[in-house]
């Protein structure tokens, strides 16, 4: 076979892994074992049309109850800073998600914070507690456009890859539960992925601004959801 035979097929195998197509929902491997149990998780589509993994307990409906004790909202695992993602950008996105999450029940429930909350001092079967955490936040090179996949745009693209100046995905992952105060279960639970804003290369660094319209996708489900 001719050397640039070789090299064709090299970048033709290197376009069609590269240009594959992302997944839009968190896959098994990612689950971060936050949950207890993700054996119940289906596809599902979220309240403003975002695809997510869900399960809620059958017969449950979230309007039957009133109050919702709200867990301290951080990282799981804990985060390591990296040299695209530093630590105050973990930062402002834990706090940020924290105070929007709150906010977002506080609209639909009495919001009450674990510490100042006697156990049993709720209204037991109206009460609520959300367990919420995010399990990633991520960045990797975007794979090859339709119009890169042509023989002579393949071998610029390549070089740009390896460059290290193509544009690069953000995604957040988060994990939650709601848990019946007064029986202790799970009534709903929920994986999801979210794609950020992309950066121009693996040098631009992530910042709330990056990932913080993926927490305001997750307000509005919050706010809609039945």
């Amino acid at each position: 076979m001719k050397r640039s035979t070789i090299v064709l097929t090299g970048l033709v195998l290197s376009a069609l892994l590269l240009g594959g197509c992302a997944s839009q929902v968190t896959k098994p491997e990612q689950y971060s074992g936050f949950l207890s149990d993700y054996s119940r998780l289906q596809p599902a589509t979220s309240a403003t049309g975002q695809p997510v993994m869900r399960w809620m307990a059958p017969g449950v409906r979230l309007d039957n109850y009133r109050h919702v004790i709200v867990q301290s909202i951080g990282f799981y695992p804990a985060p390591t800073p990296s040299e695209q993602i530093g630590a105050k950008a973990l930062a402002d996105l834990q706090a940020y998600a924290a105070q929007q999450v709150k906010t977002a029940f506080g609209r639909r429930f009495q919001v009450h914070d674990p510490a100042s909350t006697p156990q049993g001092s709720l209204p037991r079967g109206q009460t609520l507690v959300l367990r919420a955490a995010i399990t990633g936040v991520d960045t990797k090179a975007e794979g090859l456009k339709p119009y890169e996949v042509i023989p002579i745009a393949l071998v610029t693209a390549a070089a740009t890859t390896a460059a290290g100046a193509r544009d690069r995905t953000t995604e957040l992952f988060v994990e939650a539960e709601l848990i019946d105060a007064g029986t202790g279960q799970p009534v709903l639970q929920v994986v999801r992925k979210g794609y950020g804003k992309e950066l121009e290369n693996k040098e631009e660094q992530v910042t709330l601004s990056t990932l913080k319209g993926v927490i305001d996708g997750i307000v509005r489900d919050i706010e809609k959801f039945e």
